[in-house]
C-alpha cells in the first residue's frame, strides 16, 4: 500500500501538472481567440503554350519555334475596404535555357501584378488601386493589356476609379514609366491620364480621354498630348463604332500636330454570321524637315488586335517609316457551332503620306482564326495569316517576299 507521504507527493504533482497546463495554455488560447481569421483567398492561373512558324524578313527562311507563358496569381481580401492582388509569370521559349539542370537562376520570373486596392476612400469613395497594374481602356486602341503576347504589359503606379456620377464613370491614373535613380533609365518619364465612359440611351455610350506622356530631359523634353473619343451604338441593324484623337505637344525636338480616325460597322448576315467593314486612318508625315512632327503615336496600344495579326505593324510610326498608315479590311466573323467560332480577315495597307516611296501600297493580309472551347477553362486556337508583300514596304526594308505565318495555341485558366 502506498504510503502517506507518497500520495501527497503524486497528488502535488497532478496539481502541478494542472496548473502548468492551464498557465501555459491561456497565453495561446487568448492568442487564437483575438486574432483575425485568415482572409479569404482567391487563386488564378494560366499556362498557355504556343507553337509559330513564321517566313523571316528575308523570305529565305522559316522560323518555329514554342513559347510559352505560366501565371499565378493570388488575390486576398485584408477587411472589407482592402484587398491586396499579386500575379507571377514566367515567360520562356522552349529550350532557349543554357542546361536542363543546370541553369536555375529564373531569368523569366517576373511579377506581373502586384497592387494594394482600397475602397471606400474617406471623403472621396470610389477605388484606388496603388502598384504595378494593367492598364485597358476602351478598345485598347491607345492603352491596352497586349493580352496576345506572352509577357503582356504592365504599369507601376496608381489607378483611381472615381464614384459614378449617374451613368458616367471616370479613371484617373499616373504611372512611372521611367525611373532616373534606376540604373535603366537616364530621365524620368510618366504616364498620366483621365477616362470616362458615359452610358447614353438605346444601348449606346461615349468615351472621352486625355492622356500625357512626359519626361524630365533638360534639352528637348518630350511632352506629348493625347484626346479623343469614341463611340459605340447602334445605326438602324449595324452596329457600329468611331473613334478620333489628336495628338499635340513636343516631341523629338519638334511641334506634334497628329491624328487618328476610324470606323466600324457590323452586320448580322445570320444567327451565326457577322460582317465587319472596317478601315482606320493614322497621319503620317509629308515633310520631316519642316519642324512639325506629324506622325501618330499609338502611344500603349494592343495593335495585334487592330492592324493585322501577323503583326507587320505593332510599332507605329517605327514601322511604316514615319508615313502613317491606312489599313480597310472585311471581316467575317462564324460561329458554326455553339464551341467553335471562326474569323476570316482580309486587310489591304497603304502609306498615309507618299513620302519618297513609289508607291503607297505596303501588303494585303488575310488573317484566318479558329477557336475551339475544349471545356469551359481550356480553349484551343489556331491561326494562319497570308501576307502579300507590295513595293511600299519592300523599300521600307520591312519585308522582302511574301510571308506566311501559322500557329497552334492552348490555352489553360482558372
Amino acid at each position: 500500500m502506498p504510503s502517506f507521504f507518497h500520495l501527497r507527493r503524486v497528488t502535488l504533482l497532478r496539481i502541478l501538472a494542472f496548473w502548468f497546463g492551464v498557465v501555459a495554455s491561456t497565453p495561446w488560447a487568448i492568442f487564437r481567440a483575438s486574432a483575425q481569421e485568415p482572409p479569404p483567398l482567391t487563386w488564378s492561373g494560366q499556362i498557355r503554350p504556343r507553337t509559330e512558324t513564321r517566313t523571316s524578313q528575308s523570305g529565305d527562311a522559316r522560323e518555329v519555334f514554342t513559347s510559352m507563358r505560366v501565371r499565378a496569381g493570388l488575390a486576398a481580401a485584408l477587411d472589407k475596404e482592402a484587398k491586396i492582388f499579386l500575379q507571377f509569370q514566367d515567360v520562356r521559349l522552349w529550350g532557349e535555357e543554357a542546361h536542363t539542370l543546370t541553369d536555375y537562376r529564373a531569368d523569366n520570373f517576373d511579377l506581373h501584378q502586384g497592387y494594394l486596392e482600397l475602397t471606400a476612400l474617406p471623403g472621396l469613395g470610389g477605388t484606388l488601386r496603388v502598384g504595378r497594374q494593367e492598364l485597358a481602356f476602351g478598345e485598347q486602341r491607345l492603352v491596352g493589356a497586349v493580352d496576345w503576347t506572352q509577357q503582356g504589359r504592365s504599369f507601376d503606379g496608381l489607378r483611381y476609379s472615381a464614384p459614378a456620377l449617374g451613368k458616367l464613370e471616370t479613371d484617373f491614373f499616373w504611372m512611372k514609366t521611367q525611373e532616373a535613380s534606376s540604373p535603366t533609365h537616364r530621365y524620368d518619364a510618366a504616364f498620366l491620364g483621365a477616362y470616362g465612359t458615359l452610358e447614353l440611351e438605346g444601348g449606346s455610350s461615349f468615351d472621352l480621354y486625355l492622356l500625357a506622356n512626359t519626361d524630365s530631359r533638360q534639352v528637348d523634353p518630350n511632352e506629348l498630348v493625347t484626346f479623343g473619343g469614341l463611340w459605340k451604338g447602334r445605326l438602324g441593324a449595324l452596329d457600329a463604332r468611331f473613334e478620333g484623337s489628336f495628338q499635340g505637344g513636343q516631341w523629338a525636338g519638334k511641334d506634334v500636330s497628329a491624328y487618328l480616325v476610324g470606323g466600324r460597322v457590323t452586320m448580322s448576315v445570320t444567327e451565326k454570321a457577322k460582317v465587319t467593314f472596317w478601315y482606320d486612318l493614322l497621319s503620317g508625315d509629308d515633310n520631316p524637315n519642316d519642324g512639325e512632327w506629324k506622325v501618330f503615336n499609338t502611344l500603349y496600344a494592343t495593335n495585334h488586335a487592330f492592324y493585322g495579326l501577323a503583326d507587320y505593324f505593332t510599332d507605329i510610326p517605327l514601322h511604316t517609316g514615319g508615313l502613317g498608315l491606312q489599313d480597310l479590311a472585311l471581316k467575317l466573323a462564324v460561329a458554326p457551332r455553339s464551341d467553335t467560332d471562326l474569323n476570316v480577315d482580309l486587310h489591304v495597307f497603304r502609306t498615309a503620306q507618299p513620302g519618297e516611296l513609289s508607291s503607297r501600297s505596303l501588303l494585303d493580309e488575310l488573317d484566318l482564326t479558329l477557336t475551339h472551347r475544349l471545356s469551359e477553362r481550356l480553349r484551343l486556337v489556331g491561326g494562319y495569316s497570308f501576307v502579300q508583300v507590295r513595293d511600299g514596304i519592300q523599300e521600307l526594308g520591312r519585308l522582302n517576299r511574301n510571308a506566311h505565318w501559322a500557329y497552334l495555341m492552348l490555352d489553360g485558366r482558372f
